[in-house]
């Protein structure tokens, strides 16, 4: 599995405005932005992104994951504050 392959997952899968992934062929960190995090708590805002993605997890084609989901309002706070 590709960093593009679960960037495609998940822009077809949920409703995002980004989606950053780095990776090395198991192990991802995952930087997602959209305003339908709005209302959900930070264990919503993983679990949305884990299940588009659980079937590559359970096969192994993932096998570690890193999930930062921000809304667009966060997402600028945070990169202004990290230099992203």
């Amino acid at each position: 599995m590709n960093n593009n392959e679960i960037k495609n997952i998940l822009m077809k899968t949920l409703p995002l405005d980004e989606v950053y992934v780095t990776g090395d062929g198991s192990h991802f960190k995952i930087i997602v932005v959209g305003d339908f995090f709005c209302s959900m708590s930070r264990i919503k805002k993983q679990q949305a992104v884990y299940k588009p993605l659980i079937k590559y997890i359970e096969n192994n084609n993932i096998h570690a994951l890193s999930i930062k989901a921000y809304t667009s309002k966060e997402w600028k706070l945070d990169k202004k504050l990290n230099k992203v």
